[in-house]
């Protein structure tokens, strides 16, 4: 279900020895985007009745069954602008966005 890199491993492990109240549950959506539509995303959440489950490194990540059915396997990496996360399939058709001035031609949204 989910790949993670070493980078975003050692990111994560960092944040829960810094922060020992915080439960290590995390939830991978999708946030409502600008131009380029929804983007993939993560937060701190518990798994509810129904989810994709899969534990790494101690971390329970969590994803809503049909919208796993839907993008499929999960990669997050980190780069300097902080977490990457990239599905296996898009979220939504290439060539849609929700930027009506740009039609969907936006080239960073491909």
């Amino acid at each position: 279900m989910i790949t993670l890199s070493e980078s975003a491993s050692k990111e994560l492990a960092a944040f829960f020895a810094s922060h020992d109240d915080a439960k290590k549950s995390i939830r991978v959506f999708f946030a409502p985007g600008g131009c380029c539509g929804p983007a993939a995303s993560m937060a701190l959440d518990d798994a509810a009745e129904g989810d994709e489950t899969e534990v790494l490194d101690g971390i329970t990540f969590c994803m809503q069954k049909d919208l796993y059915d839907k993008v499929g396997a999960v990669s997050v990496d980190l780069g300097y602008m902080g977490f990457s996360i990239t599905t296996e399939r898009p979220f939504a058709d290439p060539g849609q966005s929700g930027c009506s001035s740009c039609g969907g031609g936006c080239s960073s949204c491909h």
